[in-house]
């Protein structure tokens, strides 16, 4: 199933799709408490140094109920910045917030438990981190005792990249509820700026990472799965603890897959979407063609998933927040960029033992950073191909548009397309092969591609995880959506 750069326009079937293909689906979080931004920027510091600053974050654990992708609800377990919120109140989000810290900085975690259980959080990556809490020492860490205790963590962030947090007290039953969530270290000397106006100082390593992490736009892809019975018969042994034993996590079959908190066709939904308060991320990526897009993704369930995207392979350049590097800071020239010459001269860097491939296949506890691009090239056929100057030879064809393919400028579609009363519309189907550009369409087809974009569908490659409770499209599923640099679409 590898698409290698073919340029497939994913003709969907309309879904009832009301996903918002402006939907921005940045990597957002929390920086401190109370909740604000992310930081901008980061202070240069040195490897293992301290930035003297202290991160504070205080997190709720409590009981709620998340939407699926049929529109029920479902039991759940979660974390929320809401401290002061009363149990029954059903304010949580799945998953957790994403903290978002700067390399060297001390970060403090303080977790206040509202669930029958005892309950505790690990930092995977962290290092030595201290930790106190009422409900004892745990068998992993320090706990928060059951529906009233708390519990305090503090380590040095001494690394950048991307990590996980999640339960250390019974973690295959309390994963599985739903605690657990993502944690971003940017490095120092970061400077996020904005998509107009960066440099390599918006990068996802410090020195050893360097310009060869840098990259435009970044986000994040959090996985996981819940087995349905096991969250309802759960609801019910909690609210009937004298009459109705605990389902047994040995038993666990998966039904239902996330990206970022929500079954697809979800996903595509716009961030904090009304109608979905206990899941505020959403998971729709955007790019223009040339730009280098950073993918953090966070295994956070208990099964693998070999995560497939559609439109070229990416570069895998960090596992477990370490660079794929023979030695620090070793570099090679980003092959993505070859043939194009306005991408030649920029002078992109991969890591020298980055990986290419066209689905990451990701294992339970780990995280992974990776680089995608898509320019058209090699496509054969002019993606602009509507436009004065793309069509035709000798001095009708003129100047490519910035990050053009030269091999594939000015030559024609391949097909003639069918006319419009022998075709069946997809909701993303522009009425047009080529990019940036929207075409008149029957009533009631298309419409969910204003700016003509090239829609990829990202997803597992394990076909039932497509699914919501076996129905199909849904599930571990999203699009990435590639615009014209003249859209109009917003990017960040």
């Amino acid at each position: 199933m590898k698409t290698n750069q073919s340029a497939v326009v994913m003709l969907f079937a309309p879904l009832a799709l009301a996903c918002a293909p402006f939907a921005v689906a940045k990597v957002t979080g929390i920086s401190a408490t109370p909740a604000t931004d992310a930081p901008a920027s980061c202070p240069a510091v040195a490897p293992g140094a301290s930035t003297g600053a202290t991160r504070v974050f205080d997190l709720a654990a409590r009981a709620g109920h998340i939407t699926l992708g049929d529109g029920n609800t479902l039991y759940s377990w979660g974390l929320s910045t809401d401290v002061g919120a009363t149990p029954d109140s059903d304010a949580m989000q799945y998953p957790g917030p994403t903290l978002i810290v700067c390399e060297g900085d001390t970060v403090q975690v303080t977790l206040h438990n509202q669930l029958p259980d005892a309950v505790s959080l690990l930092f995977p990556g962290q290092g030595i981190a201290t930790a106190s809490g009422d409900g004892g020492a745990g068998l992993l860490t320090s706990e928060a005792a059951a529906l009233t205790g708390s519990a305090t963590y503090s380590f040095i962030a001494h690394h950048a990249g991307t990590y996980q947090y999640h339960s250390g007290t019974q973690p295959e039953v309390q994963v599985e509820m739903g605690l657990f969530g993502a944690l971003i270290v940017r490095p120092g000397g970061f400077v996020d700026g904005s998509y107009e106006s960066h440099d390599v100082n918006r990068r996802a390593y410090g020195i050893t990472g360097a310009a060869a992490t840098a990259y435009d736009v970044e986000y994040l892809f959090v996985l996981s799965e819940m087995d349905r019975a096991f969250h309802e018969a759960m609801e019910d042994a909690v609210r009937n603890p004298a009459t109705v034993a605990r389902p047994n996590a040995a038993n666990l079959k998966q039904t239902l897959w996330f990206i970022n908190g929500r079954n697809g066709p979800d996903t595509m939904i716009e961030q904090q979407a009304a109608w979905l308060p206990r899941q505020p991320y959403n998971a729709l990526p955007q790019m223009h063609p040339g730009d280098r897009v950073l993918m953090r993704l966070v295994a956070a369930g208990r099964d693998l998933h070999p995560f497939h995207h559609h439109g070229n392979n990416a570069w895998m350049i960090a596992r477990d927040a370490r660079v794929l590097e023979s030695i620090d800071g070793s570099s090679v020239a980003y092959p993505d960029d070859a043939g194009i010459p306005d991408l030649v001269s920029k002078n992109r860097r991969l890591p020298d033992q980055a990986v290419s491939n066209f689905t990451i296949q990701t294992v339970p506890g780990s995280t992974y950073d990776a680089i995608f691009t898509w320019t058209g090239k090699l496509l054969n056929w002019d993606v602009y191909g509507d436009r004065p100057g793309h069509s035709g030879t000798g001095a009708a064809c003129g100047p490519r548009l910035p990050y053009e393919d030269p091999i594939s400028h000015c030559k024609p579609f391949p097909v003639t397309l069918p006319e419009q009363q022998q075709l069946q519309f997809g909701g993303l189907w522009s009425g047009s092969q080529y990019l940036g550009v929207v075409n008149p369409l029957p009533p009631l087809q298309g419409g969910l591609n204003p700016a003509g974009g090239f829609s990829f569908m990202w997803h597992s490659h394990t076909e039932r995880e497509l699914t919501n409770d076996d129905i199909f499209p849904g599930g571990m599923m999203t699009m990435m959506i590639v615009q014209a640099a003249d859209s109009g679409a917003v990017i960040e």
